[in-house]
């Protein structure tokens, strides 16, 4: 939401504090030391338990082989695994606090950490080589090789007198200091910078760095001023890689202004930086405070999900996929069994190439949302159209327009298209860096603070239940543990591929994976419950199949979509001559929606799905592919409304009948997914036991059945339930249920 809020915090609330230590270890934050007040400093340590804002002094046991840490400021304060390690920092060697002594620390200190809250105490390592020279406002990040290697912390610049740009590192296992050599252009000495480990690298932003042009260490009376510089060193590699010049030009205001004592945090692959102050030493009085927020995006965004269908239709799907963190939206496509012709005659207009939309993710850094001009997005329909002013890429403010409406949706305008060829090149000039994937930088439009009432958006979910009608990212209720969200995929029968006989029979239903897809589509083959039905031949035909070659396979647009769901009854037809481009795996630039015609689903018809998230850099990878079919009229709809309830040695399933039920409902089949042989050749092919039939909507699942169930880990554990209904014409599609498992073993007989 991009809005600040001020939480109720209670307990032992710390005084206020500058250049403490920081870190962040799940849901609990420490702080330690700092400046209270001029001249007089802290070495107390407090924890904030941030899912109840409760704050908490501790008192770790002092180390065996010396004092504790004694009070500083402008000390490193790094957490790895369950110890944090303080570095440095700046003492006052007077006891008056008006009559402040310097004194810079290279004391190194362990503080092991308690599992979930409290911590045990500190220790004094004892390490080999050199020392790191004294300093304080320097930076330390701990960094470990995912194939191979030990954790080791980098500790970079710093003050000392005067500023510093050195480079140190300790092998942590080892306990061994060293100066690892590095290539590149090594950034200019600063101290009260910010740096940061995403990936293989280190990103060091802002600081105070010397005024003169040549960068040299001064005197400590030299002049000095504050920076927007901004680097990387690939910590594999030690190489520094220069993003943004101290002399940069920027008068556009497109990347964050000079800045020091900022903070920065990495979220994901993206790295936020906020605040700060600006000025010269030697005009205290013309400081700046900063009050913006910028993120940085450093790479396009990973693969979502498997796309999961919450509900079908005739001529519709309500679909969902996991989030992803970090993104500006999602684009979603489909793939028809039968051909659907190109359009002729359209234009393949595409978003300009340096656009954080463009297939290459050129380096593009924006303005704020409020003054950049717009770029042309698709109207996209939106599961709640009260929703307004929602961010899709490129950062582009739209909202909900009341003459833009399809069969009575409201759907998401995009704004004119002001942005020229021309403009986009100077963003991209302005980085001054040609690589194809080098990172985005953005800022971010942020509402004012808000109440306690707003902390974590959490939920009761002792109270609520999964109703597809409602709402796409519900949950299952249970009485005792936290059960699901409704990851829901509904299968018509008709194409399951299986034969259900009795209780005792199993069905299955294909998952397909994008690498597993064959060059010609199979036909459908009933579901026999029991009862020979051939109307779903006689009354709704369907096409039959056709060999369809693979490089007539084509994926069309849905559109994009701001939040992780979507209701699809349409998608674009792209112009003959782009259809190569768009049946790449990698998503090309995204089109003018505007200028391109719609198809209608069809009923009873196979339908492929896929998704890629977008942000700053570009469209990621797309997830493995999901496949449902539309409903054939007359059939039932999917049962709603499902509930779980947790009792000491069953579960309770309770649905509410279908929307649509086009005639009597005869009965009621829920099914649960077992573990079987064919799981361990093929996990993406579920099996199915059926659990219940009757008229009654509800049914009891004992601990004997689910101690022969499978639990699904396509996302989060699960066990999976599905349940359809039927009328005189026979079976209509499944209501898929995920009960999520979470740390809780099932336990097999």
């Amino acid at each position: 939401t991009n809005q600040w809020f001020l939480p109720a915090v209670r307990g032992d609330i710390p005084p206020g504090c500058a250049a403490h230590g920081f870190v962040c270890d799940g849901t609990r934050i420490l702080v330690f030391g700092g400046m209270v007040e001029y001249g007089r400093y802290s070495n107390d340590l407090y924890e904030l338990q941030a899912s109840r804002w409760l704050w908490k002094k501790v008192k770790p046991q002092a180390p065996s082989n010396g004092s504790p840490p004694c009070p500083r400021l402008g000390h490193s304060f790094s957490l790895y695994g369950n110890k944090c390690y303080l570095f440095g920092g700046l003492a006052n060697e007077s006891e008056d606090s008006n009559n402040n002594v310097p004194r810079y620390l290279n004391d190194f200190y362990e503080l092991e950490l308690q599992h979930g809250s409290g911590v045990v105490g500190w220790s004094i390592p004892v390490t080999k080589g050199i020392l790191p020279s004294p300093r304080e406002s320097h930076t330390a990040i701990v960094y470990c090789r995912k194939d191979v290697g030990s954790p080791k912390m980098y500790i970079f610049g710093g003050m000392c007198g005067c500023r510093l740009n050195d480079l140190w590192e300790l092998d942590i296992e080892t306990m061994t200091w060293s100066r690892p050599e590095t290539k590149g252009t090594v950034p200019l000495p600063r101290s009260l910078h910010t740096a940061n480990v995403i990936g293989n690298k280190m990103y060091v932003f802002g600081g105070w760095v010397p005024q003169s042009a040549g960068g040299e260490i001064s005197a400590p009376d030299g002049e000095w001023k504050c920076t927007g510089s901004f680097s990387y060193l690939n910590l594999d590699t030690t190489e520094w890689i220069g993003l943004i010049s101290d002399c940069q030009d920027d008068k556009s205001n497109l990347l964050p202004g000079p800045r020091a004592g900022h903070c920065a945090v990495a979220v994901g692959t993206r790295l936020y930086i906020w605040s700060g102050r600006d000025g010269y030493r030697k005009a205290w009085n013309n400081q700046v405070c900063c009050k913006d927020l910028w993120y940085l995006d450093t790479e396009r965004p990973l693969a979502p999900s498997q796309v999961q269908l919450i509900r079908a239709t005739t001529n519709s799907f309500q679909l969902k996929w996991d989030e992803v963190p970090t993104v500006e939206g999602y684009l979603l496509q489909l793939h028809a069994d039968s051909p659907v012709p190109p359009v002729a005659g359209i234009p393949g207009t595409g978003v300009p190439e340096t656009s954080v939309l463009s297939s290459q993710g050129g380096c593009s850094l924006h303005q704020s949302p409020q003054s950049l001009p717009s770029v042309p997005y698709p109207e996209t329909k939106v599961d709640h159209p009260s929703q307004t002013n929602n961010l899709i890429p490129n950062n582009v403010q739209v909202s909900l327009s009341s003459n833009s409406k399809v069969e009575g949706k409201e759907k998401v305008a995009a704004a004119e298209n002001k942005v020229t060829q021309e403009t986009m090149k100077n963003h991209a000039d302005a980085t001054g860096y040609k690589e194809s994937n080098a990172p985005s930088l953005l800022p971010v439009c942020t509402s004012s603070a808000q109440t306690s009432a707003n902390v974590g958006e959490l939920h009761d979910l002792d109270k609520q239940t999964v109703n597809p009608d409602a709402s796409v990212s519900s949950t299952v209720s249970s009485t005792r543990t936290m059960v699901t969200q409704q990851a829901v995929k509904t299968e018509s029968s008709s194409t399951n591929g299986a034969v259900v006989k009795d209780e005792t029979s199993l069905t299955t239903f294909n998952s397909k994976s994008e690498a597993a897809e064959t060059a010609y589509v199979m036909p459908s083959a009933r579901v026999n419950t029991g009862q020979t039905n051939d109307s779903h031949s006689s009354r709704a035909p369907q096409r039959p199949p056709a060999p369809v070659k693979t490089r007539d396979r084509r994926w069309y647009d849905v559109g994009i979509f701001k939040n992780n769901s979507a209701v699809v009854s349409q998608f674009y037809l792209l112009p003959e001559e782009t259809l190569n481009i768009n049946s790449k795996t990698e998503a090309a630039d995204v089109p003018d929606y505007r200028l391109l015609k719609k198809q209608d689903l069809f009923p009873g018809t196979v339908y492929r799905f896929r998704v890629a998230a977008i942000n700053g850099c570009g469209v990621g990878p797309f997830s493995k592919i999901s496949e449902f079919k539309t409903c054939i009229p007359g059939f039932p709809g999917a049962p709603s409304t499902v509930k779980i309830t947790k009792s000491v040695d069953c579960i309770h399933l309770s649905w509410e009948p279908p929307a649509s039920p086009s005639g009597n409902i005869l009965e009621y089949s829920a099914y649960l997914a077992i573990r079987s042989t064919q799981l361990q050749e093929n996990p993406s092919q579920l099996v199915f036991m059926r659990i219940y039939c009757g008229l009654k909507t509800s049914c009891i699942v004992t601990a004997a059945q689910l101690s022969n169930a499978h639990v699904d880990y396509t996302s989060r554990p699960a066990i999976v339930f599905r349940i359809s209904a039927k009328n005189e014409r026979g079976y209509g599609p499944a209501t898929q249920v995920r009960w999520l498992q979470g740390k809780v073993t099932v336990t097999h007989s």
